[in-house]
């Protein structure tokens, strides 16, 4: 069905980077499990480390889930591609952007 628009939707997003300074929006999406069903949003500082954002943002959301192990080696994705994450280097150096979606999953066998 066709929709009919009273006027433009010529307007700036209100989450579009440039609001953010030198933090941006990161998504991520706990693939196939029943208790999480959508992407958590995160603001975080392109300048965080893989290590710290997995251990103060990533770890305390999933960590809800009591089947959560923060050791656990899941198999991550970044916008639907293989992403194999240094602990060492910032989000920015692993090419996150901002709204991008990173995914962890049970590794498949």
């Amino acid at each position: 069905m066709a929709v009919k628009a009273l006027g433009s939707y010529d307007f700036p997003s209100r989450s579009r980077q440039e609001l953010y300074g030198d933090d941006m929006l990161v998504h991520v999406w706990w693939k196939d499990n029943p208790m999480f069903c959508a992407a958590a949003t995160f603001r975080a500082p392109t300048a965080m480390t893989w290590a710290d954002f997995k251990a103060q943002m990533i770890d305390p959301w999933a960590g809800s889930d009591p089947a959560y192990d923060p050791a656990f080696a899941f198999a991550w994705g970044y916008d639907g591609g293989d992403f194999a994450p240094d602990e060492a280097k910032t989000l920015a150096e692993l090419g996150v952007g901002h709204k991008h979606t990173i995914s962890m999953a049970a590794p498949r066998t």
